[in-house]
């Protein structure tokens, strides 16, 4: 690391062009290839998925994405003349767009149930050629356009759908402009230093603009969700911007004891560096482990979102030392350069309300530990009622067609139109075909049924379809109890005698089979990205207790996290004002990949906070003063750290997006709760209350673990010293039990 760092020095010109090269060839190919991100849910083998693939086979025209166009009037009805006559054309003009397979109206005999009751509101669908993740965006925007063209003073036009959804931006970049201005900030705080509180900053933006375009151009080889560039955004100038920071801070940490600037540098790599390459390890580990899911929607995520990570890392110890070789002695503030010629190198003592902290914890180690369980436990209570379902476009902002159009539908038909139910089977037979006519009558007297579609054929009569409306919205638990009540209860009574095998399809049975493929998986998933993360923090710090009081650390972080996200998204508790939405479940996909991020970045700061506390032990083999020495040197740079890290994820609720804004706190919550109750309370008591046992290591296990150390080498040798002492002592402690006379 250090004869990396040199290098980086000395070529420091050749360095930063490198990676300017690499930023804007990347971004060019980016230009060039365009987007070609995909949400695609389904996964195969589940009833939702047999349902989508049987209605492509037998309607091949209805396989694709099915949106719907919805007007308004105020006054009159939407079935006089002028208005059947604009909307009959804008119709026309849609159903002859590229993409477009059908468009079904309200104005012929098939359409009565398209129009509400009062006369006012009516829709008509318009099935794409291909399922939503792979329309083309333009083709999307020429249907919207063409459909609010029709749309006069007295004549509202919105449109809703997956596909439409396709052409609603995000709201531009304020979130990110937010995060780092704040990030600069804190930074300019911390250091006093403009140049050096610019520098993490730099450093971030070039690594994950870098990373920001590679994922483009990774949506063309992989399935990559539309929300994973902005995931990928908010991790990586979260975790560079910490990586940056936590190097600068070693590196002024150095001028101040008088190390020359090149030297500084290169200790400060070979140091913190080390533990920023570690850190990033188990964070991209953590992100991989989403891969032995074997779900194509989410190897897309944990490539892209470990591809930042990487790359962020990789600009933290090339990129970094080259900006810091051109600022020299600017590093430090003003004040810190005069002290520094006036009184020449000084060690920097932890002072202050660090050193206070770290006794106070060394003195009251049991009560802080249980305060700081207290918290993480009343925090994680939510947890336990967690629900994993679909939002739907009712929590769009209201000003997009989407959300507008959602509730022109749920206020003229019901809030189930905005999410109907799919039953598809295949058929053989007269008697197939009288089970599913009786089956309308069945269906409408259901609980939780509004009203049922006729059943249709397709050309052979081979295959056949009903849609159910239900009374209540896809996101609502009541229209996952009535998926479940028809694939248990009634479809099984009706096929009985028959030859019929209907499958349930649609929005929200897609969601509800995502969840539970998920949830039979995460067990596996959790143990896997546990147990790496054990065996990295074991062979790092030859301890058994180091991995084991981290990975319930982690858990417990996460735990939390996932706590406050129940309670602000799926309970409601401010969504409304924080603009997002009304209360809902949470996303299916969102605990695999919060797990991954949350268990990576929880591990960061274990490893800065303990790695010091290591190289303490190492120096000294005193447990107390190695935890007292260790928290107080790093808890103030961990808690800068986090508050820049808070900062920045908070700032992605202004995105505009539910998902995006429920990893912003979910991981705002985290970080929180993990640097100023975990790093800096629970986890030294603990060392404390355990002493010399955090460093316990069976001698076999010593023996067999290969040595891959964050300490410098310096700290490896006094390890060995260290370890040699302690064989002295207990051989002469041995010696002398024969000594003793029997």
């Amino acid at each position: 690391m250090a004869a990396l760092a040199r290098w980086c020095v000395q070529r420091r010109l050749v360095a930063v062009l490198l990676w300017l090269l690499a930023f804007g060839g990347v971004t060019a190919g980016a230009a060039v290839a365009g987007a070609a991100y995909s949400n695609d849910y389904q996964v195969p083998g589940t009833e939702s998925g047999r349902a989508t693939q049987l209605l492509q086979d037998g309607f091949p025209g209805l396989g694709g994405d099915s949106d719907t166009v919805v007007w308004h009037t105020d006054s009159g009805t939407v079935r006089a003349a002028d208005v059947q006559q604009t909307m009959n054309r804008a119709l026309e003009e849609i159903a002859g767009l590229p993409g477009v397979a059908a468009v079904a109206g309200p104005y012929d005999d098939r359409g009565a149930g398209q129009v509400s009751a009062d006369g006012r509101t009516a829709y008509a669908t318009v099935v794409f050629e291909d399922t939503a993740e792979n329309i083309d965006r333009a083709e999307a925007q020429a249907v919207v356009d063409t459909a609010q063209a029709a749309g006069t003073d007295g004549l509202q036009v919105e449109l809703g759908g997956s596909a439409v959804a396709l052409t609603e931006s995000s709201g531009g970049h304020l979130a990110e402009v937010v995060g780092v201005a704040v990030a600069a900030v804190v930074l300019f705080l911390a250091f006093g230093s403009l140049a050096a509180a610019l520098l993490p900053i730099a450093t971030a933006l070039v690594g994950v603009g870098t990373a920001y375009a590679g994922i483009v151009l990774l949506g063309h080889a992989m399935t990559v969700a539309d929300f994973a560039p902005m995931l990928g955004m908010l991790i990586g100038l979260g975790v560079g911007i910490d990586y940056a920071l936590f190097i600068v801070t070693r590196h002024r940490r150095g001028l101040k004891r008088g190390l020359p600037v090149a030297e500084s540098i290169a200790n400060a790599v070979a140091t913190t560096g080390r533990a920023v390459v570690f850190a990033g390890a188990t964070v991209c580990i953590a992100l991989l482990g989403m891969l032995i899911l074997r779900l194509g929607f989410l190897n897309g995520v944990a490539v892209a979102a470990s591809l930042t990570v990487v790359l962020t890392v990789a600009a933290s110890v090339t990129l970094l030392p080259a900006l810091l070789s051109f600022i020299g002695m600017r590093a430090l503030s003003r004040r810190e350069r005069r002290r520094l010629a006036e009184h020449g190198p000084e060690p920097e003592l932890p002072t202050g309300f660090a050193a206070r902290w770290s006794a106070f914890v060394e003195r009251h180690p049991k009560l802080l530990g249980a305060l700081a369980l207290v918290v993480i436990t009343v925090l994680a209570l939510p947890t336990l009622g967690l629900r994993l379902g679909t939002s739907d476009q009712g929590n769009n902002p209201g000003t997009s067609t989407t959300r507008q159009a959602y509730d022109l539908l749920a206020d003229g038909f019901g809030p189930g139109v905005n999410g109907p139910l799919t039953l598809v089977t295949h058929v053989d037979g007269a008697a197939d075909r009288l089970a599913l006519d009786n089956l309308d009558a069945t269906l409408r007297t259901t609980e939780g049924v509004a009203s049922v579609t006729p059943v249709t054929y397709d050309a052979g009569g081979d295959t056949a379809y009903l849609t159910v409306l239900p009374e209540s919205s896809p996101q609502s638990e009541r229209t996952s109890e009535l998926v479940e009540r028809l694939r248990s209860d009634v479809l099984p009574r009706a096929e009985t005698g028959t030859s019929l095998d209907i499958h349930v399809g649609g929005m929200t049975a897609g969601y509800d089979d995502f969840a539970d493929v998920i949830v039979g998986k995460l067990p596996l998933f959790v143990g896997v990205v546990v147990g790496l993360g054990c065996v990295l923090l074991l062979l790092a710090f030859r301890s058994v207790g180091i991995p084991l009081k981290a990975a319930a650390m982690n858990i417990a972080a996460v735990a939390a996290a996932f706590g406050v996200v129940v309670a602000v998204f799926q309970w409601g508790w401010g969504s409304e004002f924080l603009g997002l939405g009304r209360a809902g479940p949470i996303e299916p996909f969102l605990p695999v990949i919060m797990v991954s991020v949350l268990f990576g970045l929880s591990m960061d700061y274990q490893v800065f906070l303990v790695s010091r506390m290591y190289e303490e032990w190492l120096e000294t083999g005193d447990n107390r003063r190695a935890v007292r020495i260790g928290l107080a040197e790093t808890s103030r740079v961990i808690n800068s750290a986090a508050v820049i890290m808070i900062s920045v994820f908070l700032a992605f609720v202004l995105s505009g997006d539910r998902v995006i804004a429920m990893f912003g706190i979910a991981l705002a919550a985290a970080v929180a709760l993990d640097a100023f109750v975990l790093r800096t309370l629970l986890v030294p008591a603990l060392m404390h209350l355990l002493g010399g046992a955090n460093w316990w290591l069976p001698r076999r296990l010593d023996a067999l673990l290969p040595r891959i150390s964050i300490e410098p080498p310096e700290c490896r040798a006094a390890h060995e010293r260290l370890a040699d002492v302690v064989e002295e002592l207990e051989k002469e402690r041995r010696e002398d039990v024969r000594d003793i006379a029997g």
